[in-house]
């Protein structure tokens, strides 16, 4: 019996407009718990529905050999839809009920097989899952996001598949059940296919495949295995650029020197020719051979200048596209122990009265870096948008004495009709449009990008070109308030901010679930929502 539990063979998919996402995909999965990485935009989420069987590949074929069960990344319950339905367990849980009540019927019996514990086994993954408290006949449209995401987990837990397929599994918890969700897959004993840009969950998995241009490419070992490597693969790759580089360069000097003195030569041969009063023609014959032997000499120069290209663009091929992005300047520095804001006995609103972070107390000084964690629900983003102005807090004194910026999880302060160089010149017009145009390409936002509304770009390109707006007003910001900046981002991208956001010299204040991202951005302090309230210790 093999352990070989899907296959890849020849798989392409090509898009209506005609653009290839992936082309002639060869690869097996087995029992190893695997990660699936990739750039945004390569088409992993297009390969896990193809590996699901939801669509079909271009090309190729894609072989099941046992079954899959497939979590996509965004879950929306339809309307009327419950618990039972998230979990997938409707259809046995009405067969048992039916069945409790005296039916009889062959149908409710193949429909429930053998699972006569269905309604226990539910209750107790549920209680893993901290949703102890919801009835499978709870209407799901009442549970958030983190829950509706946690009870479809808690049914791929429960299906009788040998393969799960999941795709950004992590994306809407908070970090106790990000950390829940990483031992609950550890648990799991069959094979799996995690598609994430969650560094702890990707340190979790016995494998990482990454899906770029040139194919899938399995790397043994887990996440940290995987950066090792592709950090070695991009030092060779850019020790070969410059090698072929410095070979092109030499190769052009010699030529040079080839058609200096070819030129040369021909100046000799016609001014010998004048002196010895040839005939015309033989000085004819003479002119057409040197002609045709500079006419050979340029094709030669030409193809191997062509070849020499050739050899730089095919090791800039092999280098992976990291988007480097780097401030082009810093903004401007508040003094380390000027106090840029100040929360005192401010009430949050949208929370509940019995809440312990519905008060929160609070001093920044220009130069601090705060992390802000806490469960969902706690205020967290609350806060942001109080310190912001985009809410008004129910009581209390909210004071903020410098410039400051706030970008939420959905970038929502950026038009959408707009495009970024519009809305850069409208933030600062003195500063000129080829000046924000320097800026921006840094940020790795061309002049293709540029043109488009900002609707049509990526969710990382709609961030950085909100830090753009916020990191280059006049004045700049001096606070800068970020709502879960990781998010949706694929692991270049969030590397890139990472570096970003640690050359940011103004006062930082970042809402995130992602531990590794926090860990990344040298942050001085950490803000906790504790079961007693806010507490402020050193990172």
């Amino acid at each position: 019996m093999t352990n070989t539990l899907l296959t890849l063979e020849g798989v392409s998919c090509v898009l209506p407009d005609g653009r290839a996402l992936f082309s002639n995909l060869h690869y097996s999965f087995d029992l190893r718990h695997t990660g699936l990485v990739g750039r945004n935009g390569v088409g992993k989420t297009m390969l896990a529905r193809m590996l699901a069987g939801e669509i079909a590949p271009s090309s190729g074929r894609c072989v099941r050999h046992r079954r899959v069960h497939y979590l996509a990344q965004q879950v929306t319950p339809a309307d009327g839809a419950t618990v039972a339905d998230l979990v997938g367990l409707r259809p046995a849980l009405d067969a048992l009920l039916r069945i409790e009540a005296g039916s009889v019927a062959p149908e409710d019996f193949e429909r429930l097989a053998d699972r006569w514990d269905i309604r226990q086994r539910l209750q107790a993954e549920l209680e893993r899952a901290g949703l102890g408290h919801l009835r499978a006949d709870a209407p799901a449209r009442q549970l958030s996001g983190g829950e509706v995401m946690r009870a479809a987990l808690a049914g791929a837990m429960l299906s009788d598949a040998e393969l799960l397929l999941l795709d950004e599994p992590s994306n809407h918890l908070d970090r106790p059940h990000r950390l829940a969700l990483i031992e609950q897959l550890r648990r799991w004993p069959r094979g799996l296919i995690v598609i994430s840009h969650d560094r702890e969950l990707l340190e979790a998995m016995d494998c990482i495949v990454e899906l770029s241009a040139q194919g899938l490419r399995s790397y043994g070992g887990a996440y940290s295995f995987y950066a090792e490597r592709k950090t070695d693969e991009q030092a060779t790759a850019l020790q070969l650029l410059d090698q072929r580089k410095q070979e092109r360069q030499r190769e052009q000097r010699a030529l040079r020197e080839q058609h200096d003195q070819l030129q040369r030569r021909q100046a000799q041969g016609r001014q010998r020719g004048r002196e010895a009063n040839q005939a015309k023609i033989l000085l004819g014959r003479q002119k057409e051979r040197s002609e045709a032997s500079a006419g050979q000499a340029l094709r030669r120069r030409e193809a191997l200048r062509e070849r020499l290209d050739e050899g730089v663009r095919d090791a800039a091929r092999q280098l992976a596209d990291e988007t480097r992005i780097t401030l082009h300047m810093a903004p401007a520095r508040a003094a380390a122990g000027r106090r840029v804001a100040l929360l005192e006995e401010v009430v949050l609103p949208l929370l509940p009265a019995s809440a312990a972070t519905r008060t929160v107390d609070l001093a920044l000084h220009g130069q601090q870096r705060v992390g802000v964690i806490g469960p969902n629900g706690c205020g967290k983003s609350t806060l942001l948008k109080v310190l912001s102005g985009a809410q008004a807090p129910l009581a209390g004194r909210c004071i903020v004495s410098v410039p400051a910026a706030y970008l939420d999880q959905h970038v929502t302060g950026l038009s959408l009709r707009l495009t970024v160089i519009d809305q850069a010149l409208e933030t600062d017009p003195a500063a000129g449009e080829s000046a924000w145009r320097m800026k921006l390409a840094q940020l790795g936002l061309d002049a293709h990008r540029l043109a488009l509304p900002s609707g049509q770009l990526s969710g990382g390109e709609r961030l950085k070109a909100a830090l753009a707006l916020a990191l280059y007003a006049n004045p700049p910001a001096q606070l800068l308030l970020l709502d879960e900046p990781s998010n949706h981002l694929d692991l270049p991208s969030l590397e890139a901010l990472e570096t970003l956001l640690r050359g940011y010299t103004g006062a930082l204040l970042v809402v995130s679930h992602d531990e590794a991202f926090l860990r990344r951005l040298e942050l001085t302090d950490r803000l906790e929502a504790m079961e007693t309230g806010w507490r402020l210790s050193p990172f």
